[in-house]
This record gives structure tokens, sequence and C-alpha cells, in this order.
């Protein structure tokens, strides 16, 4: 969206991408995207939603800007050729998720809405002026006094090659891979905002990942598997191996609480069955087992087939579910146009924090977010570029948020480390072994204990001297060096807050963000 709206605004624009085109987060978003487009919703209801689920730290200018300009932007992807899916009488399919007060998310393909996005806007770019550079990974921004000018890249896991640019927007995702068990494909590994903190823009929030509760564990030689929330919306209960509705003691709103309620309560029924997975009921979503196995396969038709690959059948049996890491809302703070802290530079979709999701985002506004900053950004970048103005640092601290968080120092964790936990600090540095001391130590629910330990280990590996030259290896560095700053986040937020959750901290004491009321919404 970015790149197609710089075009239109005059600009000449390289895409450049570490691997093909279509490979991005966006194609996996099954659940929707969320928009007031019906009479009976409203904006103001859904900037309620999204302050709530976002626990009191959400910006309400971003949250307003979003809910404003969300309906405009869901236009013009159907405009651009994505098909939402509609009733028999030609009328939207209204989809309610969680912390949804209203059924306002528009699905496509049943649960392919991010393929179904993803198609048409790579379409379009296909047949725009947009020059697209694939296979080509981003080493570093290059700055210039002070200035972003281009990037270095590492093309065809070979060749270096620089492009110089009057502006860079960062659209790199997030960084999914920092985890043992995430939902996100292999290419998340944090790019965007470890060249970012190398490059010395702010960067805020990363202690906010969201775990999604719901995702079909790895069995055999098949991956994880996200299992939409919109099963939930549709009726789909959670069940602990005794058959008990846990989530029922849980939250006034059970299964459809918001998801870091819903992911630590399933946690907490898998810690007391062993370990054992939870069940997600989907049996009794229609009369008769015939017309539930038809409304699943209809309704959620590349979930179906993934529950079936696994010779189990979700019509007539609940199916195994446990959290993974899923969305990451902090990231590159900018403003309400994507601009960064760091002149010439933009970011847009997960790479960004623009304020939005606050500590927890409500379902279905990721791809809302990327439609609407997104345009946004690329609608004015060749007027920043003309007139060679940027703003200063306080557009980056609204709603409270500091530019930078208090990270304590490595050597002070190092000093203050107990003795370690699961990972050993004298062993080498691994993805795996990062993922799994993330896992561990800075996963759904977090104590200084562990965070303490997980800084001592990363501070260890950071030490060591190593020259990436493949792309692997530059993504190793780059998840290593996001943990860092993610820890040290975790660390400095000292209560329990939304997707942030502590042990040894009460919920929602102590807040590093002050809370705005919400402005008044068109």
């Amino acid at each position: 969206m970015a790149a197609l709206h710089a075009t239109a605004s005059g600009c000449h624009v390289s895409l450049v991408t570490k691997d093909v085109l279509e490979h991005a987060n966006t194609r996996y978003a099954q659940g929707g995207i969320a928009g007031v487009l019906f009479d009976d919703d409203s904006a103001a209801a859904h900037v309620r939603d999204t302050l709530v689920a976002g626990a009191g730290l959400s910006d309400p200018d971003a949250v307003a800007v979003l809910v404003d300009e969300g309906p405009d932007r869901i236009r013009e992807l159907i405009a651009l050729g994505v098909a939402f899916d509609r009733t028999a009488d030609g009328e939207y399919v209204r989809g309610l998720e969680a912390a949804h007060s209203y059924p306002r998310i528009l699905h496509a393909g049943g649960d392919a809405t991010g393929t179904a996005i993803e198609l048409a806007l790579v379409a379009r770019l296909r047949a725009s002026a947009v020059r697209v550079i694939e296979h080509a990974f981003l080493v570093d921004l290059l700055i210039d006094d002070g200035r972003v000018v281009g990037v270095d890249l590492l093309v065809g896991d070979s060749a270096r090659q620089q492009i110089t640019a009057d502006a860079v927007i960062l659209a790199t995702g997030g960084a999914g891979q920092l985890y043992a068990h995430t939902t996100n494909p292999p290419v998340a590994t944090g790019d965007g905002i470890a060249a970012a903190l190398r490059a010395g823009a702010a960067v805020v929030d990363l202690e906010f990942v969201q775990f999604h509760p719901t995702v079909l564990p790895a069995e055999d030689d098949r991956d994880p598997f996200l299992v939409s929330e919109a099963v939930r919306g549709e009726g789909a209960v959670l069940r602990d191996d005794q058959g008990r509705r846990f989530m029922l003691d849980v939250h006034p709103d059970s299964e459809l609480a918001p998801r870091d309620v819903v992911a630590r309560a399933i946690a907490d029924a898998m810690a007391a069955q062993g370990g054992r997975p939870v069940l997600l009921d989907a049996t009794g979503l229609r009369p008769t087992r015939k017309h539930t196995a038809s409304f699943l396969a209809r309704r959620f038709p590349t979930i179906d087939g993934a529950v079936r690959a696994r010779d189990r059948d979700w019509s007539r049996e609940p199916i195994p579910v446990t959290p993974a890491a899923h969305y990451l809302m902090g990231g590159v703070t900018t403003d309400l146009h994507g601009r960064t802290s760091l002149p010439g530079l933009y970011a847009v979709g997960e790479v960004a924090r623009t304020g939005v999701h606050g500590a927890n985002r409500l379902a279905s506004n990721s791809l809302l977010e990327g439609a609407v900053f997104g345009a946004r950004a690329g609608d004015v970048v060749a007027g920043d570029v003309a007139t060679g103005e940027w703003p200063d640092e306080g557009a980056f601290a609204r709603a409270g948020v500091p530019a930078s968080l208090p990270h304590p120092s490595a050597a002070a964790a190092i000093r203050t480390s107990p003795q370690p936990l699961g990972t050993d600090e004298s062993a080498p540095f691994t993805r795996a072994a990062l993922q799994t001391l993330l896992w561990s130590d800075a996963g759904l629910v977090r104590d200084e204990r562990g965070l303490s330990h997980a800084a001592s280990v990363i501070a260890t590996w950071r030490r060591a001297v190593r020259t990436p030259i493949t792309e692997a290896q530059f993504e190793d560095e780059n998840l290593l060096e996001v943990a860092a700053a993610l820890v040290a986040a975790a660390r400095a937020r000292t209560e329990s807050v939304g997707a942030h959750a502590r042990r040894d901290a009460p919920q929602g004491t102590q807040a590093l963000h002050s809370v705005r009321e919400p402005m008044e919404t068109r």
C-alpha cells in the first residue's frame, strides 16, 4: 500500500524484499480485517474496543486515525480486487472476533483474508511502475549527516549492493522467529527493527509480544498451524482434558476475552494437566455433525484442510491447541504518517510502533493498520522530500511514550544475574538456543529472575566476535540484537500490563506510559 501510494504521489519507488514478493506475514492472516462499514456499528465502538484491548496504552490519536480512515482503505482494497465474502443476498459476511463488541470483521475466502489482500496488492504492484528487487536482504541503512539516504543489501546471498534513496520506508514485518513456537513464517527475523536500532532510531514497546492462544502443535513433519480466533467467534469453546470450559471462570467474555487473557489461561490449564494441550471444541457449531462438517469446510477451508491433513475430524472431536508467539506490538516508533525519529526513515506494518495496539492488539486490526498507515506514509513522502522538513522529537513521544525506555546496561544485567536457568552461558550461540531461551525466560509469562538470566546469556553471546556472510547469519545477528532490546524493555517495565505479564508484579502498577482519554471520533 505504501509503495502504491508513493508512486501515485510522484515517487520513483524500488521495492526490496529478501524473498519473493509474495512471501510475507500478510498471506498468513486468516482472521480478517476490521472496519466500521455497517450502519448499526459506530466508530466510537471500534475506538473503545481497540483502547480496551490495548490495556490503556494505545495512543488515542492513532486509534482515531485507524478507525476513521479504515473504511476508505477497505474500499480501496475492494477496488483493487479483494473479494470479501458475501451472503447469498450479496451482503458482506460479518465476523465476530475476541474483544470486539460488534461483528465488524470482513473475511475473504473464509479464512484466507491475508492471501486475498496480498494477491490483489501484488498484482497491482506488478502492473505498476514500481521496481521490484527480490532475494535482496537488508544488511543496514545508509546514513549521511544524521539522515537515512539508502540501503545496503545482500543480493542473492552473495553480492553486496547499495541503493541510494531520498527516503526509506521499512515494511519488514515482525520478529516471530525469536521464539521456539511461533505462527510466523521463517522470514520474520526482525531485520528492520535491528537495522533501525543500529542506526539510532527510537524503538519502543518491544516487551509487548502477543501470543496467539490457539495453534495446532507441531506434529510429525507438520509445522504449527494457527487456528483463527474467528473459530471461537463462531461459537467454538475451549476445554481442558476433563472437558471443562475453563474460560467461564476466567473472564466475563470467556473464549472471546482479549488474546493475552485467553493465552495465559490456556497456559495455566496446560500446566495443571502436565503440559498437555487444551482442546478447541467446534463440534457443536451446527445441529448435526454433518452440518457442522459442511460449515467448517465452507467457513474455514484452510484450517479445515490443515486439521484433516493431521487425520483429525474436528466436526466429530475437539482438536489440541497451544499458544505461540504471533505479533509484536512494539517496534520502530512513528508519528501519524509513518515518520520515525530518524529523518528520511519511515516504518509501516508490524515493524512500526504506531501507537494503535498499546499493550495488546485487538483482533483483525493489524491488516487495517498496515493499509491505513502504509497509505499515509506513501502519501506524504514526496512532500517531505521536497520540503526537507522533519518533525521534532515531540512527535515521537505521544501518549506519554518516551523516545527510549530506561534499559539496564548489559554489564548491570550480568552483575545481577542469578545462577543460569535453562540455557548455559557457555553454550555457543545458535538461533535454536536463542529461541529456547526467549520462550523460557521472556515468553508468555516473565519474571526478573528469568529476564536477568536471559540478559546475561544474550550479553555473553553478543560479546563473541562473529562476521556474518550469508543471509541466515545476518538474520541470526538481527535476532540477537532484537532479543537484547526486548529483554531490556521487559526488565524496565516492572508492572504486568496487557501482553507483558510478570509473575513478580501485580497487574497495572508502575506504568511507564500515561493514559489519555480517547479523543472524540467522527
